[in-house]
């Protein structure tokens, strides 16, 4: 893996600093995964709630946030990780800096491990599959410009860790993982640990959640080899979409798509990356609501 420790990011705005990235950085990244082992039909349609599901629609801005768990623990390494390995190399976003500084990334990998939580790289969550590296957390949650409002997916839940750190601005996320033991395991944490408002499915992420859309933003931690189309209808107008596309034998590309008020897609690439692909269950049915 090559570290970017070391490399500042200079701008003033969200642009400059994705294009200071793009220049001086390749992040490998395994990150957690939906879909590269494929379920049963039966598996598939399991669905899990922590509570009711919100409105489709974006709720309006007096309706409150919620209760996001807090803890002590180990804060003095979250916080350090954020300004030598986040806002270093130039994530700016304060919410996304601050979800970043709450959630206790040491809850999310297995406890025999949990000594490595919060170094400059991947780790190793069981059935194969890693935490993706802090930095590429914060970066692909900026590139989202999420606000309290927003409603957000995510494809491939993994640990949980990202879905913990997008439920810090929003508690309209939905997440879902195509492993059932990874898929099973974020939902014991979030149950245990107090993300009540995390809605998780487990099933094809390819296929997205048709039954919530449309989304404000969609967040893809696996690597198809094109942009899935149900993700691009399931996008609202203004959303936004960050993922990294290409195959895995090659260099892919993080990739930010946004659909214009007009329908119309508008795409740029963030910087070179590696992440492991998503491969379809070929037998996975929508999950129940």
């Amino acid at each position: 893996m090559l570290s970017l420790t070391g490399f500042r990011l200079f701008g003033s705005n969200r642009r400059s600093r994705m294009a200071c990235t793009r220049a001086y950085a390749l992040i490998i990244v395994f990150g957690p995964l939906a879909g590269e082992y494929g379920v049963s039909a039966a598996l598939a349609q399991q669905t899990t709630s922590a509570q009711p599901t919100p409105p489709s629609a974006s709720p309006p801005a007096s309706e409150p946030v919620g209760v996001r768990p807090r803890s002590t623990e180990r804060e003095k390494e979250r916080r350090a990780m954020v300004e030598r390995q986040i806002a270093a190399r130039g994530v700016r976003d304060p919410d996304v800096l601050e979800a970043m500084r709450q959630v206790p990334r040491h809850w999310f990998v297995p406890e025999e491990i949990q000594h490595a939580a919060y170094r400059d790289n991947p780790v190793p969550i069981g059935e194969g599959q890693t935490i993706s590296q802090p930095y590429i957390v914060a970066f692909m949650t900026e590139a989202l410009e999420l606000s309290e409002n927003s409603k957000v997916l995510e494809v491939g839940t993994g640990s949980g860790y990202q879905a913990a750190v997008l439920a810090e601005i929003t508690p309209h996320v939905y997440t879902i993982e195509i492993v059932e033991p990874l898929a099973r395991r974020a939902i014991a944490t979030f149950q245990e640990r107090g993300y009540g408002t995390i809605k998780t499915k487990i099933g094809d992420g390819y296929a997205g959640w048709a039954a919530h859309a449309p989304f404000d933003a969609i967040i893809v931690t696996c690597a198809p080899e094109q942009v899935p189309p149900k993700l691009v209808e399931q996008l609202r107008m203004g959303g936004r979409i960050c993922i990294p596309v290409g195959s895995q034998h090659e260099i892919q590309r993080l990739r930010l798509v946004t659909k214009t008020a007009e329908g119309e897609l508008e795409s740029s690439d963030l910087m070179p990356v590696r992440f492991v692909p998503m491969i379809r269950g070929s037998s996975a049915m929508p999950g129940r609501d």
